[in-house]
Parts: C-alpha cells; structure tokens; sequence
C-alpha cells in the first residue's frame, strides 16, 4: 500500500466513523459508499486485522482501533486546518459536494457556462473534475437533505416534481385517437384498452396513464424528500392501476435516458429537466400546474475560509443568479411565478 493510498484508506475509515456510515461518508468525500468501502477493506487487508463493527447503531471502531481513535481524529482535524491554512497556494480551485443528480443535470451543463467565462477557475465535483480531489473539507455542500451537511445552509430555491415524456409519448396521451393524414391508420403503437367499435387498440381516454410503462427513482437515504409516481397519482386523479411497478433506477439521469429512448415515463425534479424541455428532448405530458413540490430547498453551505476568496465570491454570486433565474424559469412552467 502506498503512502497515498494508505493516506486516503486513513481518511475513508476516520470519515466513516465520524459520520457513521458509509453513504454519509461517501458524501462529505465526494466518492461513491462503495470506494468508501473498498478503501477501508484494503486497509485491513494491509493490517490483518478488522477496524470497524457495523451494527444497528451504525459503524463502531474494534479494540484493535479503540486505542489509536484519538490520534486518528486529532490528525485528520489537524489536516483540515493545514488545508485551510495553505488555501492561498490554490485559490482558483473550489471544491464542490452536492446532491448528486443535482449535480449531474443542473450544476453540470451550467457550469460549462460558467468556466467559459472564467478559464482560470477549476473545478473538482463529487471527487471529479478539472483538479484532483484534495483532503480536507468541501468549499462549498449543496443539497436538500434535511439533516444533511447543508441543512443550515442558505436556501437557493425549491424543487417541484412532475411526470416527463419523450415528445412521441407526450403525443400519445393528449391525443389517443391521433390517426395518420394518408390512411386514417392510428399514428402511433397501440395502447390502452381494446375499441369494440374500431376493432382498434387504444386508449381508454385522453390523459389516461393505462398502458404506459413508468419508470421509478430508487429512494434513497439522503433525498427523502423525494415523491414517485405513487405519490403523485394519490394527489392527480389520472387513471392508472398499480402505479408502483415498473423499472427502477439509482440516478435520474440513467432514468431520463430511458424517457428519452421512449421506454416510459417518470416523475423527476422539474429543475433537472429545464435544459432538455429547451430542447424539445423530452416533455410534459400533464399541465405543469399538476406537480408536487419539496418540502425542503436546496440549500447552500459554503465553508466561512473559503468565503474569503474571491473566486468562490465570483462563483457564489453566479450560482446565486442561476438559480433565480431557475425559479422563475419554474414558476412560468407551473403557472406559479411566487411558489
């Protein structure tokens, strides 16, 4: 094992203790629980011998660790005033953690905006991107997780959910009967229930969700905020029986990309999707007054040294007006400018 990795196997286990699992450990380091996971296996594959006890109360150190606990702690808080410290040997990188959908389809495109105007700005994401994740703490968390890092945070603004399609399925539910200009034939696949006077498969009625494949998010720990087709079917009388089945997938884009290859349809964050209804990829196949909105804002955390860079001001200004202009940009699509 070398002096790195032994370092970053160190701070994967010191993280998992201090948070308690590996999914928030994940998170304060921008990998997956998974990595988190593999770097503390090697370690006790290095050292023989067993480090962490997980139980129902979470992950617990063994008496082999018992006795190096404190100087563990002490050396990790020791290098995060070290990296506080030497901030102004990189003071053009800033070091983002965030939810990671957020991240992925509304932080992502934008910021390509964003680096276009400020090259000498860099930038490392959930452990990724134009600098290598370095030790230390984050410059700046995002996300909606109540009890959550940024749960104290400043709020940017409020998620609001509701169903997507592609353009040819968005079609099919506000017009079932659609038939071709030439033949009359019907334009598009059959679905719904079987016409005794036509002799044709279609829907039972207009807007009726029967016959469409949906497809799910799977819930997950730190977005319990998160509605799903079941939750949104309780609130909107549109007719569909067991709203619950379909395929389910870890992350919203993987699910988008399933909408877009006309697999089905799914309820997701209306933020994350503003860029691809621009571009006619995907669509709305309910009224946008038809939505469900979060409980909890994303909120911004930003970390007090970092403030005091002026490229983290920059890009804390910018963010700021991004994500005004993405409220309003919702507003205008659920017919709610002050939600």
């Amino acid at each position: 094992m070398t002096r790195t990795t032994h370092l970053n196997a160190l701070q994967a286990l010191e993280m998992a203790l201090r948070e308690g699992s590996l999914q928030a450990a994940a998170a304060r380091l921008g990998i997956t629980p998974a990595a988190v996971g593999q770097r503390i296996r090697a370690l006790e594959q290095f050292l023989d011998t067993d480090l962490l006890l997980r139980g129902r109360s979470g992950l617990r150190p063994t008496a082999a660790l018992e006795a190096s606990l404190d100087d563990l702690k002490a050396a990790f808080a020791a290098l995060d005033r070290v990296a506080d410290g030497l901030d102004f040997q990189r003071t053009a990188e800033i070091h983002i953690v965030a939810d990671p959908d957020w991240s992925d389809l509304w932080l992502a495109p934008r910021l390509l905006r964003f680096q276009a105007e400020h090259p000498n700005i860099r930038f490392n994401v959930n452990g990724e991107g134009d600098v290598p994740m370095r030790l230390g703490a984050a410059d700046l968390i995002i996300d909606r997780d109540p009890n959550g890092r940024a749960s104290a945070g400043e709020p940017i603004y409020s998620e609001v959910f509701l169903p997507v399609g592609s353009p040819e399925n968005t079609a099919r539910i506000l017009d079932p009967y659609s038939t071709k200009a030439d033949d009359k034939t019907p334009r598009y696949l059959p679905l719904g229930t079987l016409s005794d006077e036509e002799r044709v498969w279609r829907h039972s009625q207009q807007g009726s969700l029967e016959g469409f494949p949906l497809l799910h998010i799977k819930p997950r720990p730190d977005a319990p905020d998160t509605p799903g087709w079941v939750d949104w079917l309780e609130a909107f009388p549109y007719e569909r029986t067991s709203p619950e089945r379909g395929v389910q997938y870890a992350l919203v884009r993987n699910g988008l990309e399933g909408v877009k290859s006309n697999a089905g349809l799914m309820v997701c964050g209306l933020s994350c999707v503003l860029e691809d209804l621009k571009r006619g990829e995907l669509s709305l196949p309910f009224p946008g007054k038809d939505c469900l909105r979060a409980t909890h804002p994303y909120r911004l955390e930003a970390r007090r040294e970092a403030k005091s860079r002026p490229q983290v001001r920059r890009f804390l200004d910018w963010l700021r007006a991004e994500a005004a202009a993405t409220k309003d940009e919702m507003g205008e699509v659920i017919g709610s400018p002050t939600f």
